[in-house]
């Protein structure tokens, strides 16, 4: 199954675990007596929904996000809301997978025209010409 798939009917969301805590940020003194602050925690090498290709691509090119368990952890805590920093925690999570997937596109190396080479040995015979005349006999 192809990973926007997987992604667009939501079908990694159950193995999401969150964990909510205090946030920094905005809201006052209400910031201190609610936990706002999503913590977004998703096992890579315990998804059912994940073959294992796809499984060790993400262990590849997230090594440097998940943890020692190979927890990927995300956080968000830019709202008051915990609703809307839920909602950011999962966005952020749909779009960090996606990008793993995405191929990179390879380069092609360009050679360059057929003046460019010309001009450049008609300039190197010239340089080599101008030195010629320099040295004179003695």
């Amino acid at each position: 199954m192809n990973i926007n798939q997987i992604i667009n009917e939501g079908l990694l969301v159950p193995e999401l675990e969150f964990k909510l805590s205090r946030s920094s940020g905005p809201g006052g003194q209400h910031v201190n007596k609610t936990n706002t602050k999503v913590s977004l925690i998703f096992n890579v090498g315990n998804s059912t929904v994940l073959d294992d290709e796809k499984k060790a691509i993400l262990n590849t090119k997230l090594s440097n996000k998940l943890d020692n368990q190979g927890n990927l952890i995300i956080h968000a805590q830019e709202k008051r809301s915990q609703i809307q920093n839920k909602g950011i925690a999962i966005r952020k999570f749909h779009d960090l997978i996606r990008k793993a997937f995405e191929k990179k596109k390879i380069r092609k190396a360009s050679k360059p025209s057929k003046s460019a080479i010309e001009k450049r040995i008609s300039d190197k015979k010239a340089l080599s010409q101008k030195k010629k005349e320099r040295k004179g006999e003695w």
